[in-house]
């Protein structure tokens, strides 16, 4: 099933299940966290942040844990993120 051609003067966007018509720029980063695999992501994003702008999506791609005396000790979440290229 094909999509439905877009009026004139709209620009594709987010909206109706299209993908916007921007070039993304992606890199990996693994975080890691005694508290969970949540807290994992998001330190890597928030690190990220730090130097990356224009960040629009991220993608999980791996999850690990690191094992101690019998426990979890802390978990890594290795995540793939987007972001859009400046002009």
């Amino acid at each position: 099933m094909r999509p439905a051609p877009l009026k004139a003067g709209r620009k594709e966007g987010r909206k109706g299940g299209r993908l916007s018509e921007h070039v993304y720029k992606s890199i990996e980063l693994t975080g890691s966290s005694k508290k969970g695999v949540e807290d994992a992501v998001q330190r890597a994003i928030a690190r990220a942040g730090k130097t990356i702008r224009n960040m629009r999506w991220f993608q999980v791609t791996e999850t690990r844990g690191y094992v101690e005396k019998g426990k979890v000790a802390y978990w890594q979440v290795t995540v793939k993120i987007g972001f859009t290229l400046e002009s």
